[in-house]
């Protein structure tokens, strides 16, 4: 190949390179899951104040009552965020109203043995009430049936790790 031809080659690779990330950039993707490209989850809601938090050199304080330690089992579905090594702290929501899409919650399922921890990917309601469909995060497909408040057991609102 002689060395005109090369440089052809590598001006033709150089200019669609240049036109191509001028293209990316004229898109001006603020939301990269519009595409389908990110697999976006709502954050859960803010369960602990700043207030309730106190950080020493020799202690860590969350002034929550009521509050419960849980362990999980190694399910995957809700890997990274949780996993057998993990440990979170959970507590009793008071009301529907508490409740948000992106929260990770613990309940009972008529579809399962067991307390499943999921995250809230929608609340809604119908003729019975408010329900919540609930998703693992590793899991291609929500959880079967609508998840009202009474099967509701806590939620978690800090994970140790």
């Amino acid at each position: 190949m002689n060395t005109f031809l090369k440089i052809l080659i590598i001006g033709i690779i150089f200019a669609l390179g240049f036109f191509s990330s001028n293209i990316y950039a004229d898109l001006n993707i603020e939301n990269p899951d519009q595409f389908g490209l990110v697999d976006v989850k709502e954050s859960p809601n803010d369960w602990i104040k700043e207030s309730q938090i106190l950080v020493y050199n020799s202690q860590v304080i969350l002034d929550l009552k009521n509050a419960e330690w849980a362990t999980f089992t190694d399910t995957h579905s809700m890997e990274p965020v949780l996993s057998s090594r993990a440990n979170a702290i959970e507590i009793r929501p008071k009301s529907v109203d508490d409740i948000k899409v992106g929260d990770i919650i613990s309940y009972k399922s008529e579809y399962a043995d067991g307390t499943i921890i999921h995250r809230i990917i929608e609340k809604n309601e119908d003729e019975q009430g408010a329900y919540f469909i609930l998703k693992g995060d590793n899991n291609p497909s929500p959880d079967p049936g609508k998840i009202r408040f009474e099967q509701i057991q806590r939620v978690v609102v800090a994970i140790v790790y």
